[in-house]
C-alpha cells in the first residue's frame, strides 16, 4: 500500500525532541523523506535543556529503520547563514522541499514590565523571526514546484493573552498574523499556510519551564490550562496528527485557517 508522503521531502525545525521529533517520525511512518533541523545545543535564556546533538542522531537512526531517509541539521533559526545552508544542504540531497513545519520555539515566564530586554528579544526572535527566516529560504523553493504546505506552530496564546506569558504571546500572535499573510501571499503559486494552536502539550519544554518554576509539570498544567475536556495536555502524537492532516490533500482547500488543537479551552 502507498504510504501518503511517499517522495515527500519534509524540513522540520526543532526536531531533536518533543513535537517536532515525533512529528518527523509520523512524516517517516507515511514514507517522507525528513530534512530534522535543531539548534542542539544549550541557550542563555531559556534556561532549561533544549535539543541535542545525540537526540538528533538517534531520530536519524529511527527515521531510517522506518524505511525513509532523514538529514540532520544544526543551526540556529534566528542565524540567516545557517538557515540558508540548511535549505541548501536540504535540497542538494532530496532535490525539493514540499513541506515546511517550523516547529522551533522557547517559552519562559515574567511579568512583562520586569523581562529584560534579552529576554524579549529572545522569545521574538527565535518563535517569530526564525519562523520567517526559514520561510524566506524555502518559499522560494516551493514557487519554483508551484507546490508546498507551510504549517507554523503557534499556540493558544496565539489566540489570546496570557498572564506572565506577553513576550512569548506577542511572538505567537506574531506568528498568526505571518500565517494569514503567507497564505494570501502564497494562493498564487498552490502554496498553502496554516497555524496550528496548541494548547499545552507534554514535552520536555514542559518540564523545563515546571522546573523554572520550582513547581511539578502537573501542577503547572492545572494551574494555566483551563482545558474544557478532562486532560492536562495534549500529547506529542496529537500534534503530529494535526501536522499530517493540514499537509495533505485531505486539506486541501485549507489555508490561511487557524487550527486549534486546544481540548476546549479556548471555549471558555
Amino acid at each position: 500500500m502507498t504510504k501518503e508522503f511517499q517522495n515527500k521531502v519534509v524540513f522540520i525545525t526543532g526536531a531533536a525532541h518533543g513535537q517536532g521529533r515525533t512529528t518527523a517520525l509520523a512524516f517517516a511512518k507515511e514514507g517522507a523523506k525528513v530534512a530534522a533541523l535543531d539548534i542542539a545545543k544549550p541557550l542563555p535564556y531559556p534556561a532549561y535543556s533544549l535539543g541535542t546533538n545525540e537526540e538528533l542522531v538517534s531520530l536519524k537512526k529511527e527515521i531510517e529503520s522506518l524505511g525513509s531517509e532523514a538529514l540532520i541539521l544544526n543551526g540556529d533559526v534566528r542565524n540567516n547563514q545557517e538557515i540558508k545552508k540548511a535549505v541548501e544542504d536540504t535540497v542538494s540531497k532530496f532535490g525539493r522541499i514540499d513541506v515546511l513545519f517550523n516547529n522551533a520555539g522557547i517559552c519562559a515566564y515574567g511579568l512583562s514590565h520586569e523581562l529584560t530586554e534579552e529576554a524579549w528579544d529572545s522569545m521574538i526572535d527565535i518563535n517569530l523571526k526564525g519562523s520567517w527566516i526559514v520561510g524566506k529560504h524555502i518559499i522560494p523553493i516551493m514557487i519554483g514546484q508551484k507546490s508546498g504546505v507551510i504549517i507554523n506552530n503557534s499556540s493558544i496564546a496565539g489566540l489570546r493573552g496570557m498572564n506572565r506569558l506577553s513576550h512569548y504571546a506577542a511572538s505567537k500572535w506574531g506568528l498568526t498574523g505571518l500565517s494569514k499573510s503567507w497564505a494570501i501571499e502564497l494562493a498564487p503559486f498552490g502554496i498553502r499556510v496554516n497555524s496550528l494552536h496548541p494548547t499545552g502539550v507534554n514535552t520536555p519544554m514542559n518540564d523545563g519551564l515546571a522546573a523554572m518554576e520550582g513547581a511539578t509539570p502537573i501542577e503547572i498544567a492545572e494551574r494555566s490550562a483551563g482545558n474544557l475536556l478532562p486532560v492536562p495536555w495534549v500529547e506529542t502524537e496529537d500534534v503530529a496528527n494535526s501536522v499530517l492532516f493540514l499537509a495533505s490533500d485531505k486539506s486541501r482547500y485549507i489555508t490561511g485557517a487557524e487550527f486549534v488543537l486546544d481540548a476546549g479551552l479556548l471555549t471558555r
